[in-house]
């Protein structure tokens, strides 16, 4: 009787342990911190705004042990797909843009304990921290680039929405080429839209038929199909949000880098530590690695435009 008793013990104990260790992963993963990203109506895939939050995400996941779930909103119905990362129980959740605004407000109002992340807009909820960019300051230095080196002295600036956000970067932009080049144009359209590439073709062959050698697209996937025409009309261009040179290499000379994918790391991290979001309004420039200059191809400057560039960077 008594080896049966430990013959059925030795047998069971590896089950034991199985439980035990699936009980523990079990633990481990509720005790992860957890987002729900709700990207813009573009969707991911736009080598921009929304891919940069999902790396930012990816990264968090992949160094600091974090989950996240994503939606996009292509119907436009921003409340409906918040509402379904709202009831995954995540520690915060994330919108993406100023389109977002209205809806997280409104969900913010419905679950005032439940933390939000708003990018790109700004809100007064108790429970919604608001990170903007200085998007001027990094616009004013793809400006200077322009206007220094145009040779047709015109240059173009195509907008998406025309909506506070865009508008900084076309008045960076605008003040850049000045700056640089007084005697410059700055053609300025806006395509009423961030997802129609067909659209950002059409008002690049505009430009170009314009006399503009250099572009300068922010409008999320309608600026995919600029830079992609800007290649076709050999012209330059540049980029926006991230290093978008592979878009089309041989067109895109720099990129405005909005540091998305790093402000949302940050607010992981933050999370991760035990530290809980508080409701402010922060605001990224140069100076707070908020947003920047891809790597300069294609072109050379000259030591004084290095400088220059330089200075106002510093």
């Amino acid at each position: 009787m008594k080896y049966t008793y430990w013959f059925f013990l030795l047998c069971l104990t590896p089950f034991l342990l199985i439980g035990c260790a699936q009980q523990a992963e079990t633990s481990q993963a509720e005790d992860r911190i957890s987002a729900g990203l709700l990207v813009t109506e573009s969707g991911l895939g736009d080598d921009s705004f929304s891919d940069s939050a999902f790396q930012g995400l990816e990264l968090a996941r992949d160094e600091l042990g974090i989950t996240f779930d994503y939606r996009e909103p292509f119907d436009k119905n921003y409340d409906k797909q918040l509402k379904e990362l709202v009831k995954q129980d995540h520690d915060v959740i994330i919108g993406l843009g100023y389109n977002a605004l209205p809806s997280v407000e409104r969900l913010a109002s419905e679950y005032p304990n439940q933390p939000f992340v708003l990018i790109d807009a700004v809100s007064e909820k108790e429970n919604v921290t608001s990170i903007t960019f200085k998007e001027d300051e990094g616009s004013y230095l793809i400006g200077l680039i322009a206007g220094m080196k145009t040779t047709s002295q015109t240059v173009g600036f195509i907008g998406g929405e025309q909506i506070p956000v865009v508008e900084r970067f076309e008045e960076g932009f605008t003040r850049g080429v000045k700056e640089a080049n007084p005697e410059a144009e700055v053609l300025v359209s806006y395509a009423n839209t961030f997802d129609d590439d067909k659209k950002g073709e059409q008002l690049t062959k505009d430009m170009v038929e314009q006399g503009a050698d250099y572009i300068f697209p922010a409008a999320g996937f309608t600026g995919i199909g600029a830079l992609k025409e800007a290649q076709k009309q050999d012209i330059f261009a540049f980029g926006v949000d991230s290093d978008q040179f592979f878009v089309a290499e041989e067109a895109v000379v720099t990129s405005m880098l909005k540091n998305v994918n790093v402000a949302l790391y940050d607010v992981m991290e933050q999370l991760a530590n035990g530290e809980s979001l508080d409701g402010t309004h922060k605001t990224l420039g140069i100076e707070e690695n908020g947003v920047g200059l891809a790597p300069i191809r294609l072109i050379n400057l000259t030591s004084e435009e290095e400088q220059n560039l330089n200075e106002a960077r510093n």
